[in-house]
Protein backbone atom coordinates (compact mmCIF):
# COMPACT_ATOMS: atom_id res chain seq x y z
CA UNK A 1 0.00 0.00 0.00
CA UNK A 2 1.23 3.34 -1.19
CA UNK A 3 1.97 5.96 1.67
CA UNK A 4 -1.34 8.81 1.03
CA UNK A 5 -1.21 12.41 2.14
CA UNK A 6 -3.97 14.45 2.67
CA UNK A 7 -3.95 17.89 1.40
CA UNK A 8 -6.53 20.65 1.79
CA UNK A 9 -7.09 24.58 1.47
CA UNK A 10 -7.18 27.21 4.20
CA UNK A 11 -10.85 27.58 3.74
CA UNK A 12 -11.05 24.22 6.23
CA UNK A 13 -10.11 26.67 8.63
CA UNK A 14 -6.69 24.50 9.50
CA UNK A 15 -3.94 26.97 10.62
CA UNK A 16 -0.59 25.84 9.04
CA UNK A 17 0.62 24.71 12.70
CA UNK A 18 -2.30 22.14 13.27
CA UNK A 19 -1.54 20.54 9.73
CA UNK A 20 1.89 20.60 10.62
CA UNK A 21 0.99 18.42 14.06
CA UNK A 22 -1.50 16.41 12.03
CA UNK A 23 0.67 15.46 9.42
CA UNK A 24 -1.25 17.20 6.70
CA UNK A 25 -0.72 20.00 4.19
CA UNK A 26 -2.73 23.20 3.36
CA UNK A 27 -2.97 25.38 0.83
CA UNK A 28 -3.35 28.89 1.62
CA UNK A 29 -6.23 30.83 0.20
CA UNK A 30 -5.71 34.44 -2.00
CA UNK A 31 -7.45 37.29 -1.45
CA UNK A 32 -7.60 40.36 -3.48
CA UNK A 33 -7.29 43.48 -0.32
CA UNK A 34 -7.16 47.02 -2.02
CA UNK A 35 -5.42 45.92 -4.93
CA UNK A 36 -2.64 43.64 -3.15
CA UNK A 37 -2.77 39.84 -3.19
CA UNK A 38 -2.65 38.53 0.36
CA UNK A 39 -2.76 34.67 2.17
CA UNK A 40 -4.66 33.53 4.29
CA UNK A 41 -2.52 32.32 7.44
CA UNK A 42 0.40 34.07 5.48
CA UNK A 43 0.06 37.45 5.65
CA UNK A 44 -3.54 37.68 6.32
CA UNK A 45 -4.80 36.95 9.93
CA UNK A 46 -8.34 36.73 11.17
CA UNK A 47 -7.62 40.29 12.72
CA UNK A 48 -6.31 41.79 9.92
CA UNK A 49 -8.85 40.51 7.85
CA UNK A 50 -11.49 41.80 9.68
CA UNK A 51 -10.00 45.54 10.49
CA UNK A 52 -9.65 45.59 6.18
CA UNK A 53 -13.38 44.87 5.86
CA UNK A 54 -14.83 47.09 8.41
CA UNK A 55 -12.66 49.90 7.21
CA UNK A 56 -14.80 49.32 3.32
CA UNK A 57 -11.69 48.02 2.05
CA UNK A 58 -11.87 46.20 -1.40
CA UNK A 59 -11.98 42.40 -1.09
CA UNK A 60 -12.52 39.97 -3.37
CA UNK A 61 -11.73 35.94 -3.15
CA UNK A 62 -9.92 33.85 -5.71
CA UNK A 63 -8.58 30.35 -6.06
CA UNK A 64 -5.02 29.12 -5.49
CA UNK A 65 -2.48 29.63 -8.87
CA UNK A 66 -2.82 26.68 -10.91
CA UNK A 67 1.22 26.94 -10.79
CA UNK A 68 0.89 27.04 -6.69
CA UNK A 69 -0.84 23.81 -6.42
CA UNK A 70 0.73 21.61 -9.03
CA UNK A 71 3.97 23.05 -7.15
CA UNK A 72 2.66 21.79 -4.02
CA UNK A 73 1.84 18.17 -5.54
CA UNK A 74 5.09 18.00 -7.35
CA UNK A 75 6.36 18.48 -3.50
CA UNK A 76 4.67 16.44 -2.01
CA UNK A 77 4.96 13.32 -4.29
CA UNK A 78 8.39 13.68 -4.10
CA UNK A 79 7.53 12.04 -0.60
CA UNK A 80 4.43 10.18 -0.68
CA UNK A 81 2.75 8.00 -3.17
CA UNK A 82 -1.07 9.92 -3.60
CA UNK A 83 -2.42 12.90 -2.74
CA UNK A 84 -6.10 13.18 -1.47
CA UNK A 85 -6.78 17.17 -2.56
CA UNK A 86 -9.87 18.05 -0.17
CA UNK A 87 -10.42 21.77 -2.00
CA UNK A 88 -13.54 23.92 -0.89
CA UNK A 89 -17.36 23.22 -2.31
CA UNK A 90 -17.23 23.38 -6.01
CA UNK A 91 -20.38 25.61 -5.78
CA UNK A 92 -18.05 28.26 -3.54
CA UNK A 93 -15.02 28.07 -6.11
CA UNK A 94 -13.82 26.90 -9.25
CA UNK A 95 -10.94 25.53 -7.70
CA UNK A 96 -12.42 22.51 -7.57
CA UNK A 97 -12.93 22.03 -10.87
CA UNK A 98 -9.83 23.44 -12.25
CA UNK A 99 -7.69 20.94 -9.84
CA UNK A 100 -10.32 17.44 -10.96
CA UNK A 101 -9.13 18.41 -14.68
CA UNK A 102 -5.73 19.01 -13.60
CA UNK A 103 -5.57 15.44 -11.55
CA UNK A 104 -6.39 13.56 -15.07
CA UNK A 105 -2.68 15.50 -16.83
CA UNK A 106 -0.68 11.98 -17.68
CA UNK A 107 2.02 13.30 -14.80
CA UNK A 108 -0.89 13.15 -12.04
CA UNK A 109 -3.72 10.53 -12.95
CA UNK A 110 -4.19 7.85 -10.28
CA UNK A 111 -1.77 9.63 -8.01
CA UNK A 112 -3.95 12.57 -6.78
CA UNK A 113 -7.46 12.22 -6.09
CA UNK A 114 -9.64 15.69 -5.85
CA UNK A 115 -12.31 15.10 -3.37
CA UNK A 116 -15.54 17.52 -4.56
CA UNK A 117 -17.65 17.02 -1.63
CA UNK A 118 -19.43 20.54 -1.36
CA UNK A 119 -17.71 21.23 1.56
CA UNK A 120 -16.43 24.45 3.60
CA UNK A 121 -15.18 25.69 6.95
CA UNK A 122 -15.73 23.18 10.24
CA UNK A 123 -17.52 20.69 7.90
CA UNK A 124 -14.73 20.37 5.30
CA UNK A 125 -12.40 20.43 8.24
CA UNK A 126 -14.45 17.13 9.35
CA UNK A 127 -13.77 15.95 5.92
CA UNK A 128 -10.02 16.13 6.17
CA UNK A 129 -9.89 14.69 9.74
CA UNK A 130 -12.66 11.59 8.17
CA UNK A 131 -9.53 11.80 5.19
CA UNK A 132 -6.60 11.07 7.97
CA UNK A 133 -8.39 8.33 10.09
CA UNK A 134 -9.07 6.52 6.43
CA UNK A 135 -5.53 7.15 5.57
CA UNK A 136 -4.74 5.68 8.63
CA UNK A 137 -6.26 2.56 8.65
CA UNK A 138 -5.36 1.92 5.22
CA UNK A 139 -7.32 3.37 2.31
CA UNK A 140 -6.38 4.19 -0.83
CA UNK A 141 -6.22 7.66 -2.36
CA UNK A 142 -9.20 6.43 -4.61
CA UNK A 143 -10.89 5.06 -1.47
CA UNK A 144 -11.14 7.94 1.00
CA UNK A 145 -12.18 10.05 -2.70
CA UNK A 146 -15.07 7.62 -3.08
CA UNK A 147 -15.72 7.61 0.84
CA UNK A 148 -15.84 11.43 1.11
CA UNK A 149 -17.83 12.04 -2.12
CA UNK A 150 -20.89 9.38 -0.88
CA UNK A 151 -21.15 11.24 2.20
CA UNK A 152 -21.30 14.54 0.73
CA UNK A 153 -24.68 15.57 1.66
CA UNK A 154 -24.62 14.31 5.16
CA UNK A 155 -23.94 17.87 6.33
CA UNK A 156 -25.42 21.00 6.94
CA UNK A 157 -24.86 24.65 7.91
CA UNK A 158 -26.53 27.60 8.96
CA UNK A 159 -25.51 30.97 9.00
CA UNK A 160 -27.00 33.84 11.72
CA UNK A 161 -25.88 37.24 9.48
CA UNK A 162 -25.69 40.40 11.66
CA UNK A 163 -25.50 43.02 8.64
CA UNK A 164 -27.51 42.91 5.25
CA UNK A 165 -24.30 45.51 4.01
CA UNK A 166 -21.77 42.78 3.06
CA UNK A 167 -24.48 40.90 1.07
CA UNK A 168 -26.00 43.76 -0.72
CA UNK A 169 -22.35 44.50 -1.49
CA UNK A 170 -21.34 41.62 -3.11
CA UNK A 171 -24.56 41.55 -4.72
CA UNK A 172 -26.81 38.88 -3.44
CA UNK A 173 -29.51 40.25 -2.14
CA UNK A 174 -30.89 43.60 -3.60
CA UNK A 175 -30.25 47.43 -2.43
CA UNK A 176 -34.12 47.49 -1.88
CA UNK A 177 -34.46 44.53 0.19
CA UNK A 178 -31.55 45.54 1.81
CA UNK A 179 -32.69 48.80 2.82
CA UNK A 180 -35.78 47.02 3.98
CA UNK A 181 -34.41 44.39 6.03
CA UNK A 182 -32.09 47.07 8.03
CA UNK A 183 -35.31 49.06 8.94
CA UNK A 184 -36.91 45.90 10.01
CA UNK A 185 -33.68 44.92 12.01
CA UNK A 186 -33.88 41.30 10.12
CA UNK A 187 -31.44 39.43 11.01
CA UNK A 188 -31.19 36.44 7.76
CA UNK A 189 -30.59 33.12 8.40
CA UNK A 190 -28.30 31.28 5.47
CA UNK A 191 -27.48 27.70 4.73
CA UNK A 192 -25.23 25.38 3.14
CA UNK A 193 -26.17 22.13 1.92
CA UNK A 194 -24.16 21.26 -0.54
CA UNK A 195 -22.90 23.42 -3.09
CA UNK A 196 -24.14 26.96 -2.30
CA UNK A 197 -25.04 30.16 0.14
CA UNK A 198 -28.71 29.91 0.03
CA UNK A 199 -31.64 31.98 2.09
CA UNK A 200 -32.90 29.74 4.84
CA UNK A 201 -35.20 31.84 6.93
CA UNK A 202 -35.83 35.33 8.71
CA UNK A 203 -35.28 36.37 12.26
CA UNK A 204 -36.10 39.43 13.74
CA UNK A 205 -33.67 39.50 17.05
CA UNK A 206 -30.49 36.93 17.53
CA UNK A 207 -32.25 35.13 20.13
CA UNK A 208 -34.90 33.88 17.26
CA UNK A 209 -31.92 33.53 14.75
CA UNK A 210 -29.93 31.20 17.57
CA UNK A 211 -33.56 29.31 17.75
CA UNK A 212 -33.83 28.92 14.01
CA UNK A 213 -30.72 27.43 13.74
CA UNK A 214 -31.22 25.09 16.61
CA UNK A 215 -34.27 23.87 15.48
CA UNK A 216 -33.39 23.51 11.56
CA UNK A 217 -29.94 21.62 12.98
CA UNK A 218 -32.22 19.24 15.08
CA UNK A 219 -35.01 18.78 12.35
CA UNK A 220 -32.34 17.40 10.09
CA UNK A 221 -30.99 14.88 12.65
CA UNK A 222 -34.89 13.85 12.62
CA UNK A 223 -34.97 13.39 8.89
CA UNK A 224 -32.33 13.62 6.59
CA UNK A 225 -29.22 12.17 9.67
CA UNK A 226 -32.08 9.87 11.33
CA UNK A 227 -29.95 6.74 10.63
CA UNK A 228 -26.52 8.43 11.31
CA UNK A 229 -27.45 10.86 14.44
CA UNK A 230 -25.23 9.50 16.69
CA UNK A 231 -22.09 9.65 14.47
CA UNK A 232 -22.63 13.62 13.94
CA UNK A 233 -20.21 16.18 14.95
CA UNK A 234 -21.59 19.54 16.10
CA UNK A 235 -19.75 21.92 15.05
CA UNK A 236 -20.33 26.21 15.85
CA UNK A 237 -18.00 28.89 13.70
CA UNK A 238 -18.82 32.36 13.76
CA UNK A 239 -16.99 35.97 12.36
CA UNK A 240 -14.92 37.85 14.58
CA UNK A 241 -16.55 37.60 17.83
CA UNK A 242 -15.63 35.26 19.95
CA UNK A 243 -17.22 36.08 23.17
CA UNK A 244 -20.73 35.37 21.29
CA UNK A 245 -19.83 32.17 19.94
CA UNK A 246 -18.82 31.09 23.13
CA UNK A 247 -22.37 31.95 24.65
CA UNK A 248 -24.01 30.25 21.82
CA UNK A 249 -21.69 27.25 22.30
CA UNK A 250 -23.16 26.87 25.94
CA UNK A 251 -26.87 27.06 24.59
CA UNK A 252 -26.19 24.40 22.43
CA UNK A 253 -25.03 22.39 24.61
CA UNK A 254 -27.63 22.66 26.18
CA UNK A 255 -29.70 21.96 23.98
CA UNK A 256 -28.17 18.97 23.13
CA UNK A 257 -26.95 17.45 25.94
CA UNK A 258 -23.25 17.39 24.57
CA UNK A 259 -20.14 18.72 25.36
CA UNK A 260 -17.90 17.76 22.09
CA UNK A 261 -18.70 20.39 19.45
CA UNK A 262 -15.79 21.75 17.23
CA UNK A 263 -15.71 25.72 17.45
CA UNK A 264 -13.56 27.06 14.61
CA UNK A 265 -13.63 30.88 12.76
CA UNK A 266 -15.68 30.94 10.05
CA UNK A 267 -13.54 30.31 6.42
CA UNK A 268 -13.07 33.72 5.52
CA UNK A 269 -14.52 33.10 1.95
CA UNK A 270 -17.91 33.09 3.45
CA UNK A 271 -16.85 36.02 5.62
CA UNK A 272 -16.05 38.06 2.81
CA UNK A 273 -19.80 37.99 1.65
CA UNK A 274 -21.63 38.06 5.13
CA UNK A 275 -19.78 40.20 7.18
CA UNK A 276 -18.39 40.18 11.11
CA UNK A 277 -20.79 39.53 13.95
CA UNK A 278 -22.40 36.58 12.19
CA UNK A 279 -22.94 33.16 13.74
CA UNK A 280 -22.77 29.60 12.14
CA UNK A 281 -24.63 25.96 13.61
CA UNK A 282 -23.25 22.95 11.74
CA UNK A 283 -23.30 19.48 11.88
CA UNK A 284 -21.24 16.82 9.50
CA UNK A 285 -21.26 12.77 10.05
CA UNK A 286 -18.16 11.08 11.14
CA UNK A 287 -17.04 8.57 8.74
Amino acid sequence: MGKVVILTDSSSGIRQAEAQQLGISVLPMPFFINGETLFEDINLTQDTFYEHLTDGAEISTSMPAVGDLTDRWDELLKEYDEIVYIPLSSGLSSSCETATALSSDEEYEGKVFVVNNQRISVTQKQSVFDAIRLAESGKSGKEIKDILEDAKFQSSIYIMVDTLYYLKKGGRITPAAAALGTLLKLKPVLQIQGEKLDAFAKARTVKQAKSIMIKAVKDDYASRFKECQDEMQLCIAYTGDISAAMEFRKEVEAEFGITDIMMDPLSLNVSCHIGPGALALACARKL
